[in-house]
């Protein structure tokens, strides 16, 4: 399993300096710890700060390992309680 420190770095780099997205975003992986993405000033940024946010996913950071897998349905996982989403 990835780490919170390889999620972290990995969506900074894709993330790049100015998405357009122009919101705040966390992903709660409980006691695993946070990731929050600021897409709202630019140069964006991504740290694992926790801050109040526009959209926060709350999912396992196994669940979320098997996400960016393939391994794991988004849809599935969100009907079946796996991933909370909770804002805009």
């Amino acid at each position: 399993m990835a780490s919170l420190e390889f999620y972290t770095d990995d969506i900074r780099s894709r993330l790049g300096t100015d998405s357009g997205i122009n919101a705040t975003m966390k992903f709660d992986f409980g006691k695993d710890g946070v990731i929050y993405v600021d897409a709202k000033n630019v140069p964006h940024s991504v740290d694992n700060e926790d801050r109040k946010a526009d959209c926060t996913m709350k999912i396992s950071l196994p669940n979320f390992t098997k996400m960016a897998d393939g391994k794991l349905n988004p849809a599935i996982a969100l009907a079946t309680g796996k991933i909370r989403i909770k804002g805009n």
